[in-house]
């Protein structure tokens, strides 16, 4: 099997991913979707990103997280100086890897990934201070396009889009 290297994200339409250290929605639906996806697969992540998380490290999957900070360290977590070196380690154990952010680790990795599963919220978020990284719609073919749903908290629309890149 070939490897995959797999962006997974929740977007606005403004390109808004974050604001004040949390996502901007909390979408029941994306979030099964992400565990779906996600679960037993290793995750890569900047530091940002994990000390974000509620819990810590993220059950049933191989958490690494990109960090510049050689003496930083979790517990349940290895670290990498560099998205390349997170692949290296994600893909001693796994084809399959997902990058879940943030805005600077998904930008880094936009050039290498092979798949993007994006949650696209049709709603704006003004006071965002994290956003998506655009990307070369020629570079990528949507593969899946799901039906919008209403999130029952927001009322905001979302959709799950699916795009592979084109080789």
């Amino acid at each position: 099997m070939s490897q995959s290297i797999n962006i997974i994200a929740i977007v606005s339409s403004n390109g808004a991913i974050g604001r004040g250290g949390d996502q901007p929605f909390h979408i029941k639906e994306d979030f099964k979707r992400f565990r779906d996806l996600t679960m037993g697969h290793p995750i890569i992540m900047g530091r940002k990103t994990f000390e974000a998380l509620p819990g810590g490290a993220l059950p049933g999957r191989r958490n690494i997280v990109v960090t510049s900070q050689s003496d930083w360290h979790r517990e349940g977590v290895e670290t990498a100086p560099s998205i390349e070196g997170a692949v290296v380690l994600a893909f001693e154990s796994d084809d399959e890897a997902f990058v879940i952010g943030g805005g600077e680790i998904y930008m880094q990795a936009m050039e290498i990934a092979d798949r993007m599963y994006l949650t696209e919220v049709d709603a704006m978020v003004d006071d965002a201070d994290t956003f998506f990284p655009a990307f070369d719609l020629t570079e990528w073919e949507q593969t899946a396009t799901g039906d919008y749903s209403i999130d029952p908290r927001s009322g905001a629309p979302y959709r799950f889009l699916t795009f592979t890149r084109r080789r």
